[in-house]
């Protein structure tokens, strides 16, 4: 199924959620590193709090949360950040992305920054985030917890659900919801595929996106 999910991409997946109500799935401004960076899988979740000295001599030093996220994060997992929406401070860099390779996680999202940027892309792993700078995280934020609830790019990020990224952003599923809104994604594919060779063959959209009755009555014929 995951792999499925991420084949069909984000697009797809989005109007299958907002036939369903979910209409605030999308991570708001945050972009694959690269170009061609795709990822799918259940989310494991990181959250950072705004920067006080007191906080980070707490919990910003040692095998603090954002260091224990990465060391545990498991094969096929995407691990989330909330960084409410800070992009001027690096949440992660290339050690980090490293580690994080070297466990099989599917990728990273975090809707903060993004220090060592080539080399955390040269290393392979799908990263999505707000940005590159070249700070690290305590100039604005402190490690806290692990494995809650977040917010990531204004949307709510459970642990668990499903989370797939390509060139259009990224997107999650409820878990719950992954196998109905897979196959009416992939149902829409099919259709959106054959209304463009019609397109392509030179026909009108007009009737033809969206299928009137009889364009609908042909392309149900050829299925």
């Amino acid at each position: 199924m995951i792999e499925r999910l991420r084949a069909v991409g984000t697009a797809g997946l989005s109007t299958a959620l907002r036939r369903r109500g979910y209409h605030d799935v999308f991570l708001d401004g945050v972009r694959p590193l690269a170009p061609g960076m795709r990822l799918a899988g259940p989310a494991r979740t990181l959250r950072f709090v705004p920067f006080r000295p007191d906080l980070f001599a707490e919990r910003g030093g040692g095998l603090n949360p954002q260091k224990r996220a990465f060391d545990t994060v498991g094969a096929g997992e995407v691990l989330v950040i909330e960084a409410r929406g800070r992009a001027d401070a690096g949440t992660l860099g290339d050690i980090l992305a490293l580690r994080a390779r070297y466990a099989g996680a599917a990728g990273v999202v975090s809707d903060g920054g993004v220090r060592d940027t080539a080399a955390v892309v040269a290393t392979g792993l799908p990263v999505f985030a707000s940005g590159s700078h070249p700070s690290v995280l305590g100039r604005r934020h402190v490690p806290w917890e692990t494995d809650v609830v977040i917010t990531c790019g204004g949307a709510a990020v459970v642990p668990g659900d499903i989370v797939v990224g390509d060139a259009d952003g990224v997107l999650v599923v409820p878990a719950a919801l992954a196998g109905q809104v897979l196959a009416d994604a992939e149902g829409d594919e099919a259709r959106d595929a054959w209304i463009a060779a019609r397109v392509a063959e030179g026909e009108s959209i007009d009737g033809l996106f969206p299928m009137n009755e009889a364009w609908l009555a042909r392309y149900q014929a050829s299925r």
